[in-house]
């Protein structure tokens, strides 16, 4: 668990410690066999041919762990994945991440690694849709596209032989954000999963949940296709109403609703207060502390006092309890 620095009481002190130790137990209980600290013993068969991977080491004839993770195998390969550590770009990782500077045919961005990335101008959909080279033109207009300190959505492509991760927004799911809220939370708190943008549309929001750390809690936006701008080209002088019609080439309302901002507040708290107690961060979670502080009648700001983040703490270790207890 990662330290909590909260303003406790002594009552609200001890039962966030009760909570914490029921939650350590039932994890330690479940992964007894994966999770190793420093110096533990490595179960493995030599006569196999193992490999000793990243956070192992040969003492005495053992394989021993020399980081705290968890153990994994893959063919004859054994290493430790550290549980805390720096984000390392994967192939196909969905990011979060912000422009820090603008450069020949390139944008330099900025993703919570030990080196930045680099989003190529041929990388990317431009303003109007179509599949054509890249003019000299396009690249003096690349600032109208993604300027400094723009925060964006992209996917890893490959890397590249001078050690530089390249990423790639063709999608258009992909590209800046904007009306919303960065997070950034540990990396190891966001799991891969299959899904990382996340429409909520009861509330209005679009939530991204970066690989590497960064959230994204934001309006939610309606992306039209090429068909509803060419409409808008063809009638824009007309007296034919374009409300409604959103694209790069139309201006859209600058206004966000009252509503739709406090969803955002409250979604970005349930994110911050997951961050702080060191759960791991997934939409069904966030939803239900959204659903928790409105069901308490909880203002925004109060979502992160000590009250709130114990009570979901004891929240989560009965919820796991009862499901350990079903797998037992």
């Amino acid at each position: 668990m990662r330290e909590i620095e909260l303003s406790l009481t002594q009552t609200q002190r001890i039962r966030l410690q009760r909570a914490l130790e029921k939650l350590q137990n039932i994890s330690s209980k479940s992964n007894a066999n994966a999770s190793v600290t420093i110096a533990d013993s490595i179960p493995v068969n030599f006569e196999d041919g193992v490999l000793k991977g990243h956070g192992t080491s040969e003492l005495d004839g053992q394989v021993v762990a020399t980081v705290c993770g968890v153990v994994e195998r893959v063919n004859k390969l054994v290493y430790v994945r550290a549980l805390r550590s720096r984000y390392k770009p994967e192939t196909g990782d969905i990011l979060v991440g912000r422009v820090i500077e603008v450069s020949q045919k390139r944008w330099r961005v900025e993703i919570n690694s030990n080196q930045d990335a680099v989003l190529m101008l041929s990388s990317i959909t431009l303003p109007d849709g179509i599949q054509r080279r890249r003019t000299p033109v396009d690249e003096l207009n690349m600032r109208n596209i993604f300027e400094e300190n723009d925060v964006i959505s992209a996917e890893v492509r490959n890397l590249q032989h001078d050690g530089t991760w390249q990423l790639h927004a063709r999608s258009d799911k992909y590209g800046k954000l904007d009306r919303g809220q960065l997070i950034s939370v540990p990396s190891y708190l966001v799991k891969r999963r299959k899904q990382h943008f996340h429409q909520l549309d009861q509330y209005g929001v679009l939530l991204i949940l970066g690989c590497n750390g960064y959230v994204w809690v934001g309006e939610l936006i309606e992306a039209k296709d090429a068909m509803e701008v060419d409409s808008v080209k063809e009638f824009e002088n007309s007296n034919t109403s374009t409300s409604g019609v959103y694209s790069l080439l139309v201006d859209e309302p600058s206004y966000t609703p009252l509503e739709i901002r406090q969803n955002i507040c409250r979604i970005a708290n349930a994110v911050r207060v997951l961050s702080i107690l060191g759960f791991n961060i997934t939409v069904e979670v966030i939803l239900e502390l959204f659903d928790l502080s409105t069901s308490l009648n909880l203002d925004i700001h109060d979502m992160l006092g000590a009250e709130f983040c114990v009570m979901v703490a004891e929240k989560e270790a009965d919820r796991r309890s009862t499901v350990y207890k079903r797998k037992g």
